[in-house]
This record gives structure tokens, sequence and C-alpha cells, in this order.
């Protein structure tokens, strides 16, 4: 196969990746952070100590992180169809992706919030500030650097899982890495592929871990 046969296909392959895995972090965002910071708020000696409500959402956190994606992938096709119409296709890729990073990420945010320091909580809380309060004022701005950084490392594992996708039929680099690179035994594919994934994947740990050293102030 020549670059010019390669090159509409690598283009389209890699906006699949971009839109499953953009799609997916912001959906893992918007749940999997509250979830983090209800696992602390709820746990014993937190503001919001509620130990039933903590041992069941951590429950769930902890099977939704054991199951390997690729039968949270195939176990999850029926609510997928149901999501989005089918189970083929980058569409169809991003609700097990987006389910399958949500309890990893939130148990990444339940660290990063733990280390924030005890007394400043303490301070806020005593001067009469909500629990609210304390979430926006002292726990997400002190330890924004590790939830970026957090968020960085969930966005490598879904670029990971994007390609597992793939091989079933998911769409991305993934799909196109097994039907051209491996069916059709196109190895110079199979390897522009691979260092197209490598190079995401180390621009996107660089621009995490600068903002994340910009945004620490420790």
């Amino acid at each position: 196969m020549t670059w010019d046969e390669m090159q509409p296909l690598l283009q389209d392959a890699t906006v699949e990746t971009l839109q499953m895995v953009g799609i997916a972090t912001l959906v893992t965002l918007l749940v999997g952070l509250p979830l983090g910071v209800l696992l602390v708020l709820t746990d014993k000696g937190g503001l919001l100590q509620n130990r039933p409500v903590n041992k069941v959402v951590g429950a769930i956190v902890n099977v939704g992180r054991s199951l390997p994606f690729v039968i949270l992938l195939v176990a999850l096709i029926p609510f997928t169809r149901w999501v989005v119409g089918t189970s083929i296709g980058w569409q169809a890729a991003t609700v097990p992706l987006a389910i399958g990073a949500i309890p990893f990420y939130a148990r990444l945010v339940e660290t990063a919030v733990r280390g924030v320091d005890g007394g400043l909580v303490e301070a806020v809380h005593a001067m009469g500030g909500s629990t609210w309060a304390v979430v926006r004022k002292v726990l997400l701005p002190e330890s924004l650097p590790a939830l970026l950084s957090a968020l960085t490392t969930t966005v490598i594992a879904l670029i990971g899982y994007s390609a597992t996708a793939g091989t079933v039929g998911g769409g991305g680099l993934g799909n196109l890495a097994i039907t051209y690179g491996y069916m059709r035994f196109e190895t110079g594919f199979m390897v522009v592929i691979v260092i197209e994934l490598v190079l995401l994947v180390t621009l996107l740990q660089l621009v995490g871990d600068f903002l994340s050293k910009r945004l620490d102030h420790s």
C-alpha cells in the first residue's frame, strides 16, 4: 500500500480515535470527578461521613475497575445499542470507553483529594464554610495539579482502550491496524499506526506534565 492510499485512511481513523477519546474523557471527567470527591467526603472522618454510602460507592467503583475492558466492551453491547443505536463504529465504542474509565479516574481523584492538607479543610469548615465551599475553595484548587496528572493518565489509558475497541469493530486506529495491518499483512501500515500512537501518547504526557507543574505552587 502506497502512502497516497494510506494517508486518507489514517486521517479518518485518527479523527475517529480523537472523537471517541475526547467524548469519553468529557463524560469521565463529569462523572468521575464528583464520584472521587464523594468517596473522600463520605469516608470515615469526612465532612459527609456516611459509611454505608461510602461502601456501596466504593464497591461499584471496585467492580468497574476490576473488569477487563474487552469483557466490559462485550457485556455492554445491549446497553451500547440502546444508547447510540448501534454496537459498531467509534460512536458505539465511546460508551464502554467512558464507563470503563469513570471508576479508574474516580480512584485517582480520591487519591489526589486525600493529599490535601487537612488543616486547610478544618480552617474553612471552622469559619462556617459549607461542604460545597470546602470542595470549591480548598479540595479542588489544592489538588488541581494532581487531578490534572490523573486526567492525563486516564486519557492515555483511554487511547489504549480505544485501540482495543477497534479490534471488535470500534473504529479508529485500532480497527485500522487490525483490518489492514494484520488481516491484509500490511506491516508498513501497522508500523505507521504504532508510531502515531506512541507520538500521541508522548505528546499528551508532555502537555499534561507541563500544565501540572505550572499549576503546582507548592
